[in-house]
């Protein structure tokens, strides 16, 4: 079976607020997306690196392919996908701003397709109460024994998610397309420390864990 991995960075960060995309921010004398890749690269037989299109000739030895981002998330992936060999069997899908992903956390969602699975996901129990809206009028309040808030790295079949993608559609990530593709998906739990960077304060976070 071979897994190859796709490290989604193409986007811009503009919520970060910085003169340069978050995933190129130093995180404990490094780029935070060099974590993402050093994380992915002892579950993956190949890496595929999605960078902004002004990036794409930079050189970057943590991947052994890179390619120019597209205008969304989804497009992204699917140019990232374009270029995974056809023959493999589990693609990977993992945000480079979620730098402090662990080993252990690729092992589960792997392990968990090549047990039959379409697709596997880290999902955290949500501890908040969670209340639906319209405008600022509160409509109902979602159980939330029903709900998890979930995270990539995220493993799937690779022809259930080139199955998923064709058509162009768009998602905020692989899983919500593969379910649409009466996939199977499940859970697999996610790891509290596996933060996505968005703003100034999560980088800080991410540095004091990683001291």
């Amino acid at each position: 079976m071979t897994v190859w991995s796709i490290i989604v960075a193409a986007g811009t960060g503009s919520r970060f607020g910085a003169t340069q995309p978050k995933q190129y921010e130093e995180l404990a004398g490094r780029r935070v997306l060099d974590w993402s890749l050093d994380a992915a690269r002892p579950t993956a037989d190949g890496i595929v690196l999605v960078v902004p299109p002004d990036r794409v000739n930079a050189p970057e030895p943590g991947a052994d392919v890179v390619v120019a981002g597209g205008a969304t998330r989804s497009a992204s992936v699917r140019a990232g996908l374009a270029v995974v060999p056809q023959d493999c069997d589990i693609v990977v899908v993992h945000d480079a701003a979620r730098p402090l992903a662990s080993l252990a956390l690729f092992e589960s969602v792997v392990g968990t397709v090549l047990a039959g699975a379409d697709g596997a996901v880290p999902g955290l129990a949500v501890t908040d109460t969670i209340k639906q809206i319209e405008g600022d009028e509160v409509i109902d309040t979602l159980e939330r024994e029903d709900l998890v808030a979930v995270q990539t790295p995220q493993a799937f079949r690779a022809d259930i998610l080139r199955r998923a993608h064709e058509g162009d559609p768009d998602a905020t990530d692989d899983a919500t397309l593969v379910e649409e593709a009466e996939g199977i998906v499940l859970v697999v739990p996610g790891e509290a420390t596996n933060l996505k960077i968005t703003g100034p304060v999560d980088l800080a976070i991410a540095t004091l864990h990683l001291s």
